[in-house]
């Protein structure tokens, strides 16, 4: 019987250590922070690389031509960049309310 019963009380623990996360409705923060965080790194990474063209030109490693052609590409994937932020903020809006 007090074998039985351990098992019982063994079992309740179990269950309530792995549903403890799924009732306190955190499940999908840590991986909405990974991607925040990769987000931001990838938006500084972007902006560098945009500041680095227009020295490059400024010194001119880079011809006006070139130039235009780089800053255009490299502004249009900050811009995409800034979206996915965006709507990574929209979800969490959404997701308190």
């Amino acid at each position: 019987m007090e074998y039985a019963l351990a098992i019982v009380v063994f079992a309740i623990a179990v269950a309530l250590v792995v549903m403890g996360p799924l009732r306190r409705g955190d499940r999908g923060e840590p991986v909405i922070d990974a991607r925040r965080e990769d987000l931001e790194a990838a938006k500084e990474a972007k902006y560098r690389e945009i500041r680095d063209a227009e020295l490059d030109h400024r010194i001119g490693k880079l011809s006006d031509e070139d130039f235009r052609t780089t800053d255009r590409e490299l502004r249009l994937q900050a811009i995409d960049i800034l979206r996915e932020l965006e709507e990574l903020d929209a979800g969490e809006r959404q997701a308190r309310r």
